[in-house]
């Protein structure tokens, strides 16, 4: 939330932002932070409802897509602020589940 992430800004809200990143795997790759400091999913479960509250509202306007948020390194969380990453899906789009870090679909394309 300091605004130091390259990133296009999609939505805001009192109490989340949404943004898109400049490096996401699917086109259309948004990030929904809410704006009080959580870690994770599991530490404030308002806060954390309240952020999904606010990717459903995304997502209902996107056809096929995935919703991601991993609680802990071994869950494969790298950032120790809450987000939730909203993945437009299309048929065939190679982007495999879980995906890696700095692997983007035209990656994962190439690889197959």
């Amino acid at each position: 939330m300091a605004g130091t992430a390259p990133a296009r800004v999609v939505r805001e809200w009192p109490d989340a932002l949404a943004i898109a990143p400049t490096d996401g795997v699917t086109a259309g790759h948004t990030l929904v932070i809410p704006k009080t400091h959580v870690a994770d999913v599991g530490v404030d479960p308002e806060v954390s409802a309240a952020t999904m509250l606010r990717a459903a509202e995304l997502a209902a306007e996107l056809g096929p897509c995935n919703i991601i948020t991993s609680r802990g390194r071994a869950a494969t969380q790298s950032v120790f602020h809450l987000h939730l990453h909203l993945l437009p899906r299309r048929g065939g789009d190679g982007l495999a589940l879980p995906w890696s870090p700095g692997i983007r679909e035209k990656d994962h394309e190439a690889a197959t």
